[in-house]
């Protein structure tokens, strides 16, 4: 039976979904990790390794400014795996496949609400928020958040980009039933935005200068002032539970410190190695990086951050988007404020 084009893109997504939830523990036993994009480090094999996810590319790859920084790690192999969310980052986590992941505030709260708790958060990462936006055509009639009511807007589930559309609807008196709310993968979305089935689009990250680079797409509203900018590191607690693996950690955040020192210091060399790797011209990657609300840097768990992921779980909550109020505090972990806070 033929089925709508929006449909079969929406069908796929859940088929590789839930391919990937199938695969994870056989590729976790086997050793293996879960990204097609596997990326090993040319240090000496015999040495111990830390297994890490980067998610997206251009800016958010660790891997990509760890090299262009030339930062190696020492006395250790970090195995990169790339995900396209935090969301398969948790699933990774859940699967045994990773030591260490990165990801927004939001799939956290989405695995503290079921079952299975498989990582802590040890690590606040703080920076941009303009890198995460609702995107509409250029020729689009949209020209402010209350004409989204109504329309087919695509998203990636339990993500910031779910988080911030919930957010913007309620800043003009909208409730997500009063749009089409449409989940998808990242790649599924940009070819749903592409082909014209979305009428808006709320992403994050490389998608939003690609789309504006080759299709014109403009955006709509940034993600200023409805996110926290904070962005969570977290360990698997097996890891957390073995010294040699925790020591690992503590020297991968130390890593993670002086590739982000690099990049605000080094903003014309690092903004022309994202345009190459994301496929855009320069210029797009440079308007970026002038509009960024705040440089990336890692910062200590502390009272503030927890509040504020907190405030984020309540208003999943609210919205009966979570099955359950939950408590996002049992998931912090602090053992490495040290570490961040030290004169890098």
């Amino acid at each position: 039976m033929n089925q709508p084009p929006l449909r079969r893109i929406f069908l796929r997504s859940l088929i590789e979904r839930r391919g990937f939830l199938k695969s994870a523990a056989a590729l976790s036993l086997a050793g293996g990790l879960l990204s097609a994009c596997h990326e090993r480090s040319s240090q000496t094999p015999d040495l111990p390794v830390l297994r890490v996810s980067t998610v997206g590319k251009g800016e958010a790859d660790m891997h990509l400014l760890q090299s262009a920084a030339k930062i190696e790690a020492r006395d250790f192999r970090v195995d990169y795996s790339n995900f396209a969310s935090g969301q398969l980052v948790i699933e990774a986590l859940d699967g045994h496949a990773l030591d260490c992941g990165n990801m927004s505030e939001i799939p956290p709260v989405f695995a503290a609400a079921s079952t299975i708790l498989s990582f802590r958060q040890i690590a606040v990462l703080h920076g941009d928020v303009n890198n995460q936006v609702v995107l509409v055509p250029r020729d689009s009639a949209i020209a402010g958040l209350a004409d989204l009511k109504g329309k087919r807007v695509g998203y990636v589930r339990a993500t910031t980009s779910q988080y911030f559309l919930v957010r913007m609807l309620q800043s003009v008196g909208l409730t997500w039933g009063d749009i089409t709310p449409t989940p998808m993968g990242v790649s599924d979305g940009l070819a749903a935005f592409s082909n014209g089935q979305l009428d808006a689009w709320a992403i994050y990250g490389y998608p939003i200068q690609r789309a504006m680079a080759t299709q014109g797409a403009r955006i709509l509203k940034t993600a200023l002032g409805f996110l926290s900018g904070n962005y969570i590191i977290s360990a698997h607690v097996d890891a957390l539970a073995d010294p040699v693996k925790t020591k690992l950690i503590g020297e991968y955040l130390r890593i993670c410190k002086r590739a982000y020192a690099w990049g605000a210091s080094h903003q014309d060399q690092w903004s022309s190695i994202v345009a190459q790797n994301i496929g855009v011209p320069l210029d797009y990657v440079q308007d970026q990086f002038r509009r960024r609300s705040d440089a990336y840097s890692l910062r200590p768990v502390d009272q503030t951050a927890i509040a504020s992921q907190q405030n984020v779980a309540d208003v999943f909550a609210q919205q009966s988007l979570i099955p359950k109020p939950v408590d996002m505090r049992p998931l912090w972990d602090d053992r490495f404020n040290d570490i961040i806070t030290e004169a890098a």
